[in-house]
This record gives C-alpha cells, structure tokens and sequence, in this order.
C-alpha cells in the first residue's frame, strides 16, 4: 500500500517486554468517490514489532510518501459495553518513496 506517514507516531513497550511502534498511513481516494461528496482520504492504522520498520519510521515526517507491506490483522478486546475489534495492518517492510 502506498500513501503518507500520518502525524500519530507511538512507541510502547507491551506486558511481555516487547516493544509496538503504532503510526497511520493515509492514502487518498479515487478521483470519483471525492466527486461524489464522500471522503477524500482513508487513514490506515499500521503497527509494527521490527525495530528496522520503526527505525524508518522514527526518521521520517508526517506527510512523507511511503510503501508498506504486510499483514492484514483484525484484533478483538473486551470492553464494558462488549466485545469490540479493529483492523491494522502489521508491517513488515517500509520504503520512502522518493518525490
């Protein structure tokens, strides 16, 4: 998927000792649904658990062009309203694309 580093970059180190960058890649909609009124853009939850992934990330700027691959991931966690669940992307390579 290719799009730009979005401005929410964050670094947390889980129970089990390991560390999780979260970060958002924003990726621009077709010409044709921005037309039709609907949202120009999708914000795309990333995550990652390779410190050369997060390396790259932590060097880079909001609004840089990147490239990610991975793995589409769906994460359920209970809450006191029920269960609840989201959908990320857990990366495991990252480019900067250059202009």
């Amino acid at each position: 998927m290719c799009g730009r580093l979005g401005k929410n970059v964050a670094v947390r180190t889980l129970p089990s000792g390991d560390e999780v960058t979260t970060f958002t890649v924003v990726v621009d909609r077709p010409a044709r649904s921005q037309r039709e009124g609907g949202p120009t853009v999708d914000s795309i939850p990333c995550q990652t658990f390779r410190s050369s992934v997060a390396r790259k990330v932590s060097s880079l700027a909001e609004g840089d062009e990147v490239e990610v691959s991975g793995s589409l991931r769906r994460r359920f966690w209970r809450t006191p309203g029920g269960l609840a669940s989201a959908l990320e992307v857990e990366v495991t390579t990252l480019t900067r694309m250059r202009p």
